[in-house]
C-alpha cells in the first residue's frame, strides 16, 4: 500500500508515524510546501517573545529523522499543485529546482491547515506580517530586533493576536542582548542606553477580545492587558492600511462606521502583525471535485474520508461536528487535528476509528492570569435555541490556609432541565487547566451538575480543596435547580441600575470590606449580624444580595428566604460584578 500525504505539521506527521506503527510495508510519502514538516505551531509566538531561545526547539522532526525511525519518505520545499482522481495521481513540483513530476497513490491524506486571512495582500512593505510557521516568527522577531519598531499595531484580538501582543511586550525582559544579531551599532549603543519597549496596540471589530469567550467573562483579559500597558481598541475595524514614501499607517472605522483614528488622519505604524483569523486552505481539494461546505471547509465524515473514499482529509481544512450541539462546525485546533490523524490511519489500515466531533477545548497564558475554554458558549447557545442556565462561581485554587491561594473565576454553562454541563471558561492564575480539563473530560461523558458534586478527586492543601472547586460548582447548579435559591446574573443586576430601576440591593460583607468599596444606595449588614437585624430589610420588596465572591451571599439568601423574604443571589459576587462595569466606591 502508498500512501501520499500532503502536509505536515499536526494532522499530516501525527498520520505518517501512526501509520507506519500500523503497518511496516507501507510506502507512506510526506509532501511539505514549507521548510520544516513537524514543528510546534503553538509556540511561534513564544518563540518571538525570546521564552523558547532557539529555533531549534520548535522543530519536533526533521526529515532525516523520520527517514532514521519510521522509515518515511518526507519531501520538504515540496508542493501539491494538482490531484488526478480518476487516474489516483498527485502533480508535484518541487520548489528548488521547479520541476514537476507525477506521484501514485493507493490512499491520499490531504493535511493542508489553514492560512492566515490577510485582506491587505495587495500592499507591499516588509513590515506587514502574517503568522503561520517558523519561518513567519523568524523573520518577526528579526525584524523587531534590528529596527525596534516604537508603535506596533496587531489587527485582530483572537488567541494567536493576544498571545502575540504579550510576547512582544514581554520581549524586553526575556531577551539576552547577548544573542541578538544585530546589524546596526548605534541601535546597539541606544539598548545599553535604555530599555527597548514597545506600544503595542491590538485592534479587534467585535465587542471583546477572543471570539469564543462570553461578553461577561471578557473583562478579565481586557484587565490584564490594560496592567500591562497593552492597549485595545474594540468595535474598530482597519478601512485601509497605506504604505507611501517610506511610511505605513493604518485608517480604522469605529462601529458606528465613522473613522475612528485617536484624533489623528492616520495611525502610524512601525510593525503590523495581521491575525485576523484563518480559512481552509482548500484550493487543491475544491479544483479536484471533493466536496466542500459553503466556506470552503472540506466536508468528512466519521471515518475522516472525503467524498472521494481513496481520499481522506484532517486537521484545520476540514468541517467538523460541534460535540455538544451535533451541528458541522469550523474548530481549528492542534488537538482535535491530532486525534483526526489517528482516526484517518485506522482507518487506512482497515482498523475500525470514529471522529466523534469536536468540543473546542483551549487554553492561553495572559501575562501571569490564564485563561481556558471547552465546549459551547452562551451565543452558540443562543444561536441554535438551546434553553440554557449558567453558574459564576468564584473559589480558590486549594485550600485557603496554605499559602499562595489564588482566586478563580468559573463560569459554566448548563442545559437548563438536565443540568447537563454543555460549556465552560475559566480564568485565574493556578489551576484553571486542571479545572477545565475535568470540565471537559464531563462534557464529554454528558456529566450534569449532580455528576460534578460526586466527583471524587485528589485533595491536599497545596492543590485544592477537600471541596474541589468542581465540587462547588455542582453543588451551586444543583442549589439553583432545587429551587433552594434563586439567582440573578450580573448583566441584568447592571441593567436595572442603569435603567434607573434603583434595586433594593443588600451587602453581607465585613465592616471592613464595605469601608474599603461600595455600591451607592446600598443596605450593608454584615452576615454574621443579619439575623439580629432582620426588621432592617423591607420584606415587601425583591433583596438582591450580594458579597465579594457569591459564597456569604448565599447563606444570607437561605436566612432571609427561610425567614420570608423575596430574595435573589448575585452570582459571582463583587469580584465578578467589578470586571463587568458595576462601580464600588468609598
Amino acid at each position: 500500500m502508498k500512501v501520499v500525504i500532503i502536509g505536515g505539521v499536526a494532522g499530516g506527521a501525527t498520520t505518517a508515524t501512526r501509520l507506519r506503527r500500523l503497518d511496516e510495508n507501507a510506502e507512506i510519502i510526506i509532501l511539505e510546501r514549507g521548510g520544516f514538516v513537524s514543528f510546534a505551531n503553538c509556540g511561534l509566538p513564544y518563540y518571538i517573545g525570546d521564552v523558547i531561545k532557539q529555533k531549534q526547539d520548535l522543530l519536533l522532526q526533521t526529515p532525516k529523522s523520520f527517514k532514521e525511525r519510521f522509515n518515511i519518505d518526507v519531501r520538504i520545499k515540496t508542493e501539491a499543485i494538482k490531484i488526478d482522481r480518476e487516474n489516483k495521481k498527485v502533480l508535484v513540483r518541487d520548489l528548488l529546482n521547479n520541476k514537476e513530476y507525477e506521484e501514485s497513490y493507493d490512499k491520499l491524506v490531504l493535511s493542508p491547515g489553514a492560512e492566515p486571512i490577510n485582506p491587505f495582500s495587495n500592499i507591499q512593505d516588509n513590515r506587514i506580517f502574517t503568522l503561520r510557521n517558523v519561518d513567519d516568527s523568524v523573520q518577526i522577531k528579526e525584524y523587531i530586533e534590528e529596527n525596534k519598531p516604537e508603535n506596533i499595531y496587531i489587527i485582530g484580538g483572537g488567541y494567536i493576536g493576544v498571545e502575540i501582543a504579550e510576547n512582544i511586550r514581554e520581549f524586553s525582559k526575556n531577551r539576552d542582548d547577548s544573542r541578538l544579531s544585530l546589524k546596526n551599532s548605534k541601535v546597539e549603543n541606544m539598548l545599553e542606553k535604555e530599555e527597548y519597549i514597545p506600544k503595542v496596540t491590538i485592534i479587534e471589530r467585535a465587542s471583546h477580545l477572543i471570539p469564543p469567550l462570553d461578553d461577561d467573562m471578557a473583562g478579565f483579559v481586557h484587565n490584564a492587558l490594560a496592567k500591562n500597558n497593552i492597549n485595545v481598541l474594540l468595535q474598530t475595524s482597519v478601512k485601509s492600511i497605506e504604505s507611501e514614501n517610506g511610511e505605513l499607517s493604518i485608517s480604522l472605522n469605529g462601529a458606528d462606521g465613522k473613522l475612528h483614528t485617536q484624533g489623528k488622519a492616520k495611525l502610524k505604524a512601525d510593525l503590523i502583525i495581521l491575525s485576523m483569523g484563518v480559512r481552509p486552505e482548500t484550493k487543491l481539494a475544491e479544483e479536484c471535485g471533493l466536496t466542500l461546505n459553503e466556506k470552503k471547509s472540506i466536508i468528512v465524515d466519521e471515518y475522516m474520508k472525503t467524498s472521494d473514499e481513496n481520499i481522506y482529509a484532517l486537521g484545520d481544512a476540514v468541517q467538523v461536528i460541534n460535540y455538544v450541539t451535533k451541528k458541522p462546525a469550523y474548530i481549528p485546533l492542534a488537538g482535535p487535528a491530532n486525534r483526526q490523524a489517528r482516526v484517518v490511519a485506522n482507518n487506512i489500515c482497515e482498523k475500525d476509528g470514529k471522529y466523534k466531533g469536536t468540543i473546542g477545548s483551549s487554553i492561553l497564558k495572559i501575562f501571569q492570569n490564564n485563561l481556558a475554554m471547552t465546549g459551547i458558549n452562551e451565543a452558540t447557545c443562543k444561536a441554535n435555541n438551546i434553553e440554557y442556565k449558567k453558574m459564576v462561581i468564584t473559589p480558590y485554587s486549594h485550600a485557603t490556609y496554605y499559602p499562595d491561594a489564588t482566586q478563580m473565576t468559573i463560569k459554566a454553562i448548563y442545559e437548563a432541565k438536565t443540568g447537563k454541563i454543555l460549556g465552560a471558561q475559566v480564568w485565574g492564575k493556578d489551576g484553571v487547566d486542571k479545572i477545565t480539563d475535568i470540565l471537559a473530560t464531563a462534557i464529554r461523558m454528558d456529566l450534569t451538575a449532580h455528576d460534578l458534586s460526586e466527583l471524587e478527586l485528589c485533595y491536599a492543601p497545596p492543590f485544592s480543596s477537600a471541596k474541589s472547586p468542581v465540587n462547588i460548582l455542582g453543588n451551586s447548579i444543583e442549589n439553583e435547580m432545587d429551587g433552594l435559591v434563586s439567582n440573578i446574573y450580573v448583566e441584568n443586576l447592571k441593567t436595572k441600575i442603569e435603567n434607573g430601576e434603583n434595586p433594593y440591593i443588600l451587602d453581607v460583607r465585613t465592616n471592613d470590606e464595605y469601608d474599603r468599596g461600595h455600591m451607592k444606595n446600598v443596605i450593608h449588614i454584615p452576615l454574621d449580624e443579619l439575623r439580629q437585624n432582620l426588621d432592617k430589610l423591607d420584606k415587601s420588596k425583591e433583596i438582591y444580595v450580594h458579597c465579594y465572591t457569591g459564597l456569604r451571599s448565599y447563606i444570607a439568601c437561605m436566612i432571609l428566604k427561610q425567614n420570608g423574604y423575596n430574595v435573589k443571589n448575585v452570582i459571582g459576587g463583587q469580584y465578578f460584578m467589578k470586571i463587568n462595569g458595576i462601580k464600588f466606591e468609598k
